[in-house]
C-alpha cells in the first residue's frame, strides 16, 4: 500500500488519547490520514491527549479532538455536528476509517457477600453501554448523516474476555461478548451499503485500561508464559494491523474477529 492511498482521508477514533487509540491515531497519521479523536480526560491526564494532537500535526496531518463522553447521546450529537461541519469543505467528505476503543467499566464481581461489594444494575448497564452498545449508536448516527459510505470500514477492540472468564472481569466480559455480537450484526446490515465492520482481539497489552484491573500483574505474568512469541502484545502491534486494514483495496473482510496476539489465544 502506498501512502497516497490514505492521504487526506479521515479517521474517527473513539478513545484516542491513550493505549490502542493513541497508537492507532499516530500510525494512521503517519500513513497520511487526518484524525478526529474523541477522548475523556480530566485535567491530570489531558496532556496525553494534547501530545497525540501534537504528534499528528507534526506529521503534517489535521487533528480535531473532542474531550467529551463518547457514550452520552447529546454529546455524541454535538461531536458529529462538528465533524460534519469540518468535512463540509473537505474533498474527503466522509469517514474512511473508524476505531471503537472505549475501555471504561466496572470491575466489581457479580457475586459478593454484600450488595455493596457486587456489581449493581446501574454499573452493569453503564459497562455494556460504554464498551459495547455505544458502537451501535455511533454507527447509526454516522450512517444517517452519510458520514460512513461505501468503502468505509469500522473496527472495534475486543479481548479474550469475550470467550474466557477471569476474576473481576464479569461485566467487561459481557460487554466484550456483546461487542463481538454487535459487530456481526452490523456487518450483516451494512454489507449492502459496502461498509465493513470487524473486531480485533488483541492479546494482553500494557495499557492504562489494563493497569486499573486489580491483580493485572498476574495477567501479565501468565501472558508472558503463554505467548508463543515470549512477549506481550503492544499497542503498536495492533496499530500496524489497523493501518494495513485501512487500505482502501481491502474490502472483503467483514463480520469477523481477528486475533492480534502472536498466538496467545491458541495456548490454554
Amino acid at each position: 500500500m502506498s501512502k497516497n492511498e490514505l492521504e487526506g482521508r479521515w479517521a474517527l477514533i473513539l478513545g484516542a488519547s491513550s493505549g490502542f487509540g493513541a497508537a492507532t491515531a499516530r500510525a494512521l497519521a503517519g500513513a497520511g490520514m487526518n484524525i478526529f479523536g474523541v477522548h475523556l480526560d480530566p485535567r491530570a491526564t489531558l496532556p496525553r491527549a494534547q501530545q497525540v494532537v501534537t504528534d499528528i500535526e507534526a506529521l503534517g496531518r489535521k487533528a480535531v479532538f473532542f474531550n467529551t463522553n463518547a457514550a452520552d447521546a447529546r454529546k455524541r450529537a454535538r461531536v458529529l455536528d462538528r465533524i460534519a461541519d469540518t468535512l463540509t469543505d473537505d474533498p474527503a467528505d466522509s469517514i474512511h476509517f473508524m476505531l471503537h476503543s472505549l475501555a471504561f467499566g466496572t470491575l466489581l464481581p457479580l457475586i459478593a457477600n454484600t450488595p455493596e461489594e457486587a456489581v449493581n444494575e446501574t454499573q452493569m448497564d453503564m459497562t455494556l453501554r460504554v464498551m459495547a452498545h455505544s458502537l451501535v449508536y455511533w454507527i447509526q448516527d454516522l450512517v444517517r448523516r452519510d458520514l460512513l459510505v461505501r468503502g468505509s470500514r469500522v473496527y472495534a477492540l475486543s479481548s479474550a474476555g469475550a470467550i474466557r472468564v477471569a476474576p473481576m472481569y464479569g461485566a467487561v466480559s459481557a460487554a466484550k461478548a456483546a461487542l463481538e455480537s454487535h459487530t456481526r450484526q452490523l456487518a450483516l446490515e451494512l454489507g449492502p451499503r459496502g461498509i465493513a465492520v470487524n473486531c480485533l482481539r488483541p492479546g494482553v497489552t500494557d495499557t492504562p485500561a489494563l493497569r486499573v484491573i486489580p491483580g493485572h500483574e498476574d495477567y501479565v505474568d501468565k501472558a508472558l508464559q503463554r505467548n508463543p512469541g515470549g512477549r506481550m502484545t503492544t499497542p503498536d502491534d495492533v496499530s500496524k494491523v489497523l493501518v494495513t486494514l485501512a487500505d482502501p483495496a481491502i474490502i472483503w473482510i467483514s463480520g469477523t474477529v481477528i486475533p492480534v496476539d502472536g498466538g496467545e489465544v491458541i495456548v490454554g
